[in-house]
């Protein structure tokens, strides 16, 4: 999942920013709320992650939650506050938010909401929180079906075949099925694979795929990441 985490130089905010990172996803992040807004239009995010501990800065996260339901175009938007009331984290989901977590809170169900919520918003389609993968069905035509991958035991899934992988493979995977059979620039692929470094060396990038390509092939050989000349990678499946 393709993460934006807006929050302040803070532990609390370290402390969840790994904790998502160490849960597979690939974070962008920002300091203060209207930073977060430019970024959240510059590229695609599954989920917005607004932490916001002070009490006295809610009223500002409200006027916000609009501007990031805008910008994020269909993100989810999960704020998390420090302590808070009722009346706090309903303003906040009045005001847009889809998901509003206070001090003390569990990580596990803030994880399992946004796992949830990504569900809803893509009617399934990618399955990064799915066990198995799927065929597509338009109008009666039975078309290929896609590999999934499993979030909660970092695997990718093929008719019912399961091939373990480490968490930069599962981040570039994931990244490669957002687009099935269609290319996906190196760039954009490091991006998102590798989000927390600012220069990443192309041969990284190759040795991520070769060692992909040797896991994938002795369980499902039907799924194949193919070079594409000058450009990057593309995943293709097929017999």
């Amino acid at each position: 999942m393709r993460v934006l985490f807006v929050g302040p130089s803070h532990p609390e905010a370290a402390w969840l920013f790994k904790a998502l990172q160490e849960s597979a996803h690939s974070l962008q992040r920002a300091d203060d709320l209207r930073d977060g807004v430019f970024l959240a239009g510059q590229e695609p995010f599954d989920a917005i992650v607004l932490m916001v501990l002070e009490g006295s800065a809610y009223s500002a996260l409200l006027e916000f939650v609009a501007e990031f339901a805008v910008a994020g175009s269909g993100a989810a938007i999960v704020a998390v506050l420090g302590v808070a009331s009722a009346q706090d984290r309903t303003r906040v989901l009045r005001a847009g938010a889809d998901a509003c977590f206070c001090q003390p809170y569990s990580f596990i169900e803030m994880h399992e909401r946004m796992q949830a919520l990504q569900r809803v918003g893509r009617g399934g389609g990618l399955g990064a929180g799915s066990a198995s993968g799927g065929s597509v069905s338009v109008a009666g035509v039975s078309f290929v079906e896609v590999p999934s991958l499993d979030a909660a035991t970092r695997e990718l899934v093929f008719q019912g075949r399961r091939v373990a992988v480490t968490r930069r493979e599962f981040l570039l995977l994931e990244c490669l099925l957002r687009q099935v059979n269609a290319p996906v620039a190196r760039d954009q692929l490091i991006r998102y694979a590798w989000p927390e470094k600012d220069d990443v060396d192309p041969s990284s990038v190759n040795l991520v795929v070769s060692r992909l390509r040797r896991k994938i092939f002795g369980v499902v050989p039907e799924v194949r990441i193919e070079t594409v000349s000058r450009f990057g990678y593309q995943v293709s499946v097929g017999v």
